[in-house]
């Protein structure tokens, strides 16, 4: 293996690493736990340390997926170089600097994304529409999905008729059957992806849809019953409980899915540096979110829990049981998708179910949706853009 190759891999690592940390300090490191900090019930600075570890397990065991399509599935027919990656990260990262400084969350996967197909076009790579519109679908439906999701939950949890100590239960067990069917990294066979239904299935000898479903059913009927006595002893101390849960798989989640918008570009370069395996490539981005969760998500923390909507815990199980829905089949998909999107929709839902729109703050609402909208044009014009300039001096 040439020298060259082995530092332009470092210097790519580098600006990876550094997009790792801008992740965490943001989108991957804030929202997860913004309902919960809105609610009272942790401080910012706790929230942060939380979500660091849970972001750092999420990427290891989960990060693959979202990887492989940010690195491999966005456009066909040619190889990011060591400076085409450089590009993309540093656009990426940038631009979620900018958000982060300004209070305003700026979209990771629009940028990320926009910026790695703009890059790959400008080199003469082909577009790879089936995943496009993949992604399209998601991304459009997501606030609409969510959002509605998190509105309907909110509006039954305070209602006398439905008593929390079996509606919120029913949540938990909806999150615990997911949870049971979700891969993990090495739960397959041999080193491959698996869930705990299929290491059941392995662990008895009896394979089938009849063993997933009552596997399925016990793990959903003990977390739900779990829950329920725990509610019935102490309901704000259950309430409480429950939201930090939440909190926690959707920061795992999002570790899953964010740490692929850092490490993905790198993937095609691995091809060179043999003897760095993607598990190490998936370690050291965990690693950057964690670092950026401690030291630079509160800001963002304080901006989502505080600015867009008045939250108590119950409206805040409502906005995370969607979030974690939706970034677990994103997750599933391969499918870069932005975290920012995923829970100010599910915040603003469950805070509409309050009071409607006095619950929501319009105008950081209208500023959020025109960051959204121009993250990908303008990553993608300043990838392209880039991609020319550098290769008309022949530096790519």
């Amino acid at each position: 293996m040439e020298l060259t190759a082995i530092v332009l891999f470092l210097a790519a690592g580098s600006v990876s690493l550094f997009m790792a940390w801008v992740i965490g300090a943001g989108s991957s490191g804030a929202t997860p736990f913004a309902p919960a900090v809105g609610a009272n019930a942790i401080s910012t600075m706790r929230a942060a340390f939380v979500v660091g570890i849970f972001g750092f397990a999420g990427a290891v065991v989960q990060g693959a997926n979202v990887s492989e399509a940010v690195g491999r599935g966005l456009v066909g027919g040619v190889t990011l170089p060591v400076a085409g990656v450089i590009v993309v990260l540093l656009i990426g990262a940038a631009l979620m600097a900018i958000g982060i400084r300004t209070g305003y969350p700026i979209a990771t996967a629009f940028t990320v994304t926009g910026s790695v197909v703009g890059v790959g076009l400008a080199l003469g790579g082909s577009p790879v529409w089936p995943k496009y519109l993949q992604i399209g679908t998601v991304w459009v439906l997501t606030p609409f999905v969510g959002g509605g999701l998190a509105f309907a939950i909110a509006s039954v949890l305070p209602r006398p008729d439905v008593p929390e100590h079996y509606s919120v239960p029913a949540l938990a067990a909806l999150v615990g059957a997911v949870l049971a069917n979700v891969e993990f990294a090495y739960l397959g066979h041999g080193k491959s992806a698996g869930s705990l239904v299929g290491a059941t299935q392995r662990a008895v000898g009896v394979d089938g849809v009849a063993v997933a479903i009552v596997v399925t059913a016990v793990v959903a009927l003990s977390v739900g019953v779990l829950v329920s006595r725990d509610i019935r002893r102490d309901e704000p101390g259950g309430l409480r409980r429950v939201l930090l849960a939440l909190g926690a798989l959707v920061a795992f989640s999002a570790g899953g899915s964010q740490v692929g918008l850092a490490v993905g570009p790198l993937l095609p370069l691995l091809e060179t540096v043999e003897m760095v395996p993607v598990f190490a490539v998936l370690v050291g981005g965990g690693a950057g979110i964690l670092v950026g969760s401690w030291t630079g998500a509160p800001r963002m923390i304080k901006s989502l829990a505080r600015d867009y909507s008045s939250l108590g815990p119950r409206r805040s199980i409502a906005a995370l049981v969607p979030s974690f829905l939706i970034a677990q089949l994103a997750v599933l998909l391969g499918v870069p998708v932005s975290f920012n999107e995923i829970v100010v929709s599910g915040i603003i839902g469950s805070g509409a179910a309050i009071g409607g729109g006095d619950a929501v703050s319009v105008h950081k609402l209208g500023v959020t949706v025109g960051a959204w909208a121009g993250s990908f044009g303008l990553a993608f014009a300043l990838g392209y853009g880039a991609t020319v300039v550098v290769h008309a001096t022949s530096i790519v």
